[in-house]
């Protein structure tokens, strides 16, 4: 078995929370503390797919407060790292009411096309896709007025255990940008710096959505959502006489862009989507876990049962996202829960370092995966929910138009 050239973290006998204030301490810019909605692993995502009932979720998915109203149902951490794949998500939910049923498949359906969007735009999807200016990537003031407790909640909640709700997260998405005029690119990369379910695909597909890229419509978050999402909310606002969001919003100016060609047709969907069947170039001595797929049903990980599992962790990429303990630690608390099962070893360096290490892995739909597709020894088909194909991407509707029903 070839050498591993990168730093190793010493995992065995310390917390997650131990290991990011020794090793990754650097890399987080907030004290080291989990979150008390969530804990990483395999075992917890198992727990929260058991427990869920989604019966009510149509009416109830958009509630905000008090919380014992909301119907969200808090998979999103497990689903960004493969914990759960939306094929089993999807399965789990055929028996329930139909219409709760229709619109929680609805909502996997827009995490899929954000997928979909990712895996073709790449980096590209930093950009406006079709109507808008081009953002501004400094944080040159913020919009984000915490004595408006439609503000205020959200951002105690991000700070507090790195999760919103879908409705919370337009709200501050739209207060930054429709009416405070902010550069969508730094909101984005703020939540991307907080939520644990933070990917760049769907984030930056919210983002793009909220300010009106794809549409030219933004989202135009008012009071009157707060009063029906959240009753009784503004009653302890200390601005609810003098409310910043009771009227509508000046309209943001949404020129026209060159949209990228792509977002009308892939000129190569083999290589968006990925292979459909395993890939074997040479013997595999290890499995590498990136982490869009962490879960046991990770198909590198079923299909080479005996290996051990590298893992690792790009120091120049932790530098510049600085993102919150609290993500970190969910990323340990994963990887130490699957440690009790398999021999696992985390390194420091970026992935492509270990490709030499004769690895089998699962193709990853985002941009920083192609050496690794290039040089594995096998390389694993990556469990959508509808493969990609050639059709438009230019919004969710000219997608789903596109495509069959899963199922």
């Amino acid at each position: 078995m070839p050498p591993l050239d990168l730093p190793a973290v010493p995992l065995t006998g310390r917390s997650a929370a131990e290991i990011v204030a020794t090793e990754l301490a650097s890399f987080s810019g907030d004290p080291v503390a989990g979150s008390p909605a969530f804990r990483g692993g395999q075992e917890a995502a198992d727990a929260v797919l058991a427990h869920l009932d989604i019966t009510g979720y149509a009416a109830t998915r958009n509630e905000v407060w008090p919380p014992q109203r909301r119907g969200a149902s808090g998979l999103s951490p497990f689903i960004r790292h493969g914990l759960l794949t939306l094929p089993r998500v999807w399965e789990h939910v055929a028996t329930a009411p139909r219409a709760d049923r229709e619109k929680f498949r609805d909502e996997l359906m827009w995490q899929e096309y954000s997928r979909h969007l990712y895996a073709r735009l790449g980096r590209s999807l930093r950009q406006p896709l079709r109507y808008g200016v081009d953002p501004a990537s400094a944080w040159t003031h913020d919009p984000w007025d915490r004595r408006m407790a439609c503000i205020d909640l959200p951002l105690q909640e991000l700070a507090d255990t790195g999760w919103l709700v879908n409705q919370t997260r337009m709200w501050l998405a739209s207060q930054w940008t429709v009416r405070g005029g902010a550069g969508w690119r730094a909101g984005a990369a703020h939540f991307h710096r907080h939520l644990l379910d933070g990917s760049h695909a769907a984030n930056l597909a919210g983002w793009q959505w909220t300010v009106g890229s794809a549409t030219g419509r933004p989202y135009a978050f008012g009071r009157w959502q707060v009063e029906r999402r959240a009753p009784g909310l503004c009653q302890g606002c200390a601005l609810r006489r003098a409310c910043p969001i009771a009227s509508d919003p000046a309209p943001l100016p949404a020129p026209p862009v060159d949209p990228d060609p792509r977002l009308r047709r892939d000129p190569d969907p083999r290589l968006t989507a990925g292979p459909l069947t395993p890939v074997h170039r040479r013997r595999p001595e290890r499995v590498l876990l990136t982490m869009e797929s962490l879960g046991d049903d990770d198909p590198a990980l079923c299909a080479h049962p005996d290996l051990p599992v590298v893992v690792a962790l790009d120091p120049a990429l932790l530098t510049a996202w600085q993102l919150s303990s609290k993500r970190l630690i969910f990323w340990l608390e994963t990887l130490l829960d699957l440690a009790a099962r398999r021999p696992v070893s985390l390194h420091l360096g970026p992935a492509r370092a270990l490709v030499d290490a004769e690895v089998a892995v699962t193709f990853a739909p985002v941009p920083g995966f192609t050496p690794l597709a290039a040089g594995a020894a096998v390389l694993h088909p990556w469990p959508w929910l509808v493969r990609p194909g050639p059709g438009p991407l230019t919004s969710f509707t000219a997608w789903r138009r596109g495509l069959g029903t899963p199922g």
